[in-house]
């Protein structure tokens, strides 16, 4: 086989992995695909898993056994996210996304993929050690973040109407008190979802008072699936006690102020501390 067959065929196993991040490919599927023998295919992972970990683009992590095969797991890419981060907290300063009933509008920046991308992948970076299987969310503002999330995770997404529909079959009700707007709200699951003792991250737009969140976590706990950490775009300064309990924001906004800021532990995972990560072009 010449070199450059091998050359084509590293490059296609490349683009392969890494448009499956976290997701188990069995060694005899991936032998198959590409018509090489387990000999040949392990000597091109490795080579692909050289290539990867030299440029910081992440890891690919190998399972072995009946059931193992390979997964790649992307590293963060700080410079974009910090671009990113920068972008958002001066789109969101101007003082026309104030609303009247004490909120940002953010809409048009939440659905804007080039803008959503970066915020998933930096919620993913701080959920995975959390062994997450699914995403749950809530529509329909939270949508966009949570794909994004469950996509760097390489898991599928739980969405939590506030109305039952017709076409998600019986369903499960809840009531709860919005801890942000203090009115009644409904949330309700299908009960044909796939998430019977399911480890789940919720993540959401915004965080106020955190009632949306926890009225999830009760939910998601009557299918017998457990909330394993929240995450969000934004959250509030206060209160500083949230009803969600532990969670994480990308943003905090001061109400009182109109000020946006990055929150600590983005900071401190922008600066390296904790995790891989892939640097600036010019590797700091």
């Amino acid at each position: 086989m010449s070199m450059q067959q091998r050359q084509r065929r590293l490059v296609a196993l490349t683009e392969f992995l890494t448009a499956r991040p976290g997701q188990m490919v069995n060694l005899g599927d991936l032998s198959q695909k590409f018509g090489v023998a387990k000999s040949t295919l392990s000597e091109d992972l490795a080579a692909v898993k050289e290539a990867l970990e030299v440029n910081r683009a992440g890891v690919i992590e190998t399972q072995v056994g009946a059931l193992g095969g390979v997964a790649w797991r992307p590293a963060l890419d700080v410079s974009r996210v910090a671009e990113s981060l920068a972008e958002w907290i001066e789109a969101l300063a101007e003082r026309e996304r104030r609303t009247a009933e004490g909120f940002l509008y953010m809409t048009d920046l939440l659905f804007d993929p080039r803008r959503i991308a970066p915020m998933g992948a930096l919620l993913a970076d701080r959920l995975r050690p959390l062994a997450v299987q699914a995403v749950a969310t809530v529509e329909t503002k939270g949508i966009p973040l949570a794909l994004a999330t469950a996509d760097h995770l390489g898991v599928g997404v739980i969405l939590l109407r506030r109305d039952s529909r017709l076409s998600d079959g019986s369903a499960l009700s809840i009531n709860y008190l919005s801890g942000s707007s203090h009115r009644i709200q409904s949330m309700s699951l299908s009960r044909r979802a796939p998430v019977e003792g399911v480890r789940v991250a919720f993540v959401d737009d915004f965080m106020k008072a955190g009632g949306t969140a926890r009225a999830a976590a009760d939910l998601l706990g009557e299918f017998n699936a457990r909330v394993v950490g929240v995450g969000v775009l934004i959250a509030t300064d206060e209160p500083q006690a949230k009803l969600a309990g532990d969670y994480v924001a990308c943003l905090s906004w001061s109400p009182a102020s109109n000020t946006i800021s990055a929150s600590p532990w983005v900071d401190e995972r922008l600066e390296g501390k904790g995790g891989d990560e892939r640097g600036t072009s010019s590797g700091t």
